[in-house]
């Protein structure tokens, strides 16, 4: 096998069916999410970002097939370049990695890792190589992402991994009724109350955006939700960052012809109290991100918006219903359960390097002591 190191967008365009064919249908994963995310996120005109550079090491077989690929880009720092995975940051996609045809994990990694470790100086940001390599998002039974951070802790390097809030998935039966006897007694008793009370008596309807021209309509919905709910909790809202707006805005019609993203909204009594953004892959559905209107509390459109996603899910035959990160009460209730996520950071065999590690683990232990106490002496 050989590596190719690809740091613009145009030379990766040729292989984007190749790098969605090892994203294993994880939309979070595929070309469109991430090269999309890279033009709202790895612009260099604006002034007031680090200088950051697409870095992503592809790996191809003796057939010259794409097999394996890093989706990850190179920031400036005052204290060297520090590797990070597309996609990161305030767009929090979940259940990143090292990509690779399956079988071929191991080998990937291993290239990858020998890269890296062999190649400092193809960092044109600082000649001096990386200071860090930080994987997030990363599920934490991860095959490749672990396969690269051992291999790499073998050439000497420092690997730090710590827990982060859990992914909630529900494992889907194929009827609706088999869902609900596997509720606990009180839950499924509320849930059959509020189908009878909104879903049968036509009180609430579930509209969805099947066609490119609903989709206009149905993100101004989830915007305008959104941010009325996130303002009314003192928060300024995802959308209050232009980029994050620009982000989901291009990216949503070039998913849903993929058929990788779906959006839908509930009406009660006629008015939007409620909407919900999807992403779909391999049979499951990822709920993204919700819009509730903060004058329909009273209606709990969240729960009801979540059991309309859960039942056509069913009824579409997907396998699992994924809530994304975020260790929430209410997603057990559900009968989703934990998948556990990690951070990995990755610091090179190198003085400097080591020390700022040290100094940063510190900071980190003093900070998460410090919390700890808090929440003591608060109780």
């Amino acid at each position: 096998m050989r590596i190719v190191h690809f740091n613009t967008l145009e030379e990766l365009r040729p292989y984007a069916q190749a790098w969605d064919r090892l994203a294993a249908s994880v939309p979070f994963r595929g070309w469109t999410w991430l090269s999309t995310w890279w033009k709202y996120y790895g612009d260099e005109s604006h002034a007031d970002r680090p200088k950051r550079e697409l870095f992503v090491p592809a790996v191809f077989d003796e057939r010259d097939a794409l097999v394996g690929l890093a989706p990850w880009y190179v920031q400036a720092t005052a204290f060297g370049p520090v590797l990070r995975m597309l996609g990161s940051g305030e767009v929090c996609s979940d259940y990143l990695s090292l990509l690779s045809s399956p079988g071929r994990e191991e080998s990937v990694a291993e290239i990858v890792a020998e890269y890296l470790s062999e190649s400092l100086s193809a960092f044109r940001a600082d000649h001096r190589g990386w200071s860090r390599l930080e994987l997030v998002g990363v599920d934490d039974e991860d095959r490749p992402t672990a396969y690269l951070a051992e291999s790499l802790r073998r050439r000497g390097c420092t690997v730090h991994r710590r827990s982060t809030v859990n992914c909630w998935r529900i494992d889907l039966p194929a009827d609706w009724e088999i869902y609900l006897a596997g509720l606990s007694k009180s839950f499924r008793q509320e849930v059959r109350r509020l189908a009878r009370k909104y879903f049968d008596s036509g009180k609430a309807v579930l509209q969805c955006a099947e066609r490119q021209a609903d989709l206009s309509q149905g993100l101004a919905l989830l915007v305008d939700l959104h941010q009325r709910r996130r303002q009314s909790l003192g928060e300024p809202g995802c959308y209050a960052s232009t980029r994050f707006a620009g982000f989901i805005r291009e990216v949503s019609p070039l998913l849903m012809r993929e058929g990788q993203m779906q959006l839908h909204w509930l009406e009660i009594d006629g008015r939007p109290a409620a909407a919900e953004y999807q992403l779909v892959g391999g049979g499951v559905v990822y709920a993204y991100q919700t819009g509730i209107d903060p004058a329909a509390i009273d209606f709990q459109p969240g729960k009801l918006i979540n059991l309309a996603g859960i039942r056509r899910a069913i009824g579409c035959g997907r396998r699992s219903y994924d809530f994304l990160r975020g260790d929430e009460p209410y997603k057990a209730h559900f009968r989703a359960t934990a998948r556990p996520s990690v951070e990995i950071r990755i610091v090179p065999d190198r003085p400097a390097a080591q020390l700022r590690h040290k100094l940063w683990l510190t900071g980190s232990n003093v900070k998460r002591w410090w919390k700890s106490g808090m929440k003591t002496a608060s109780k």
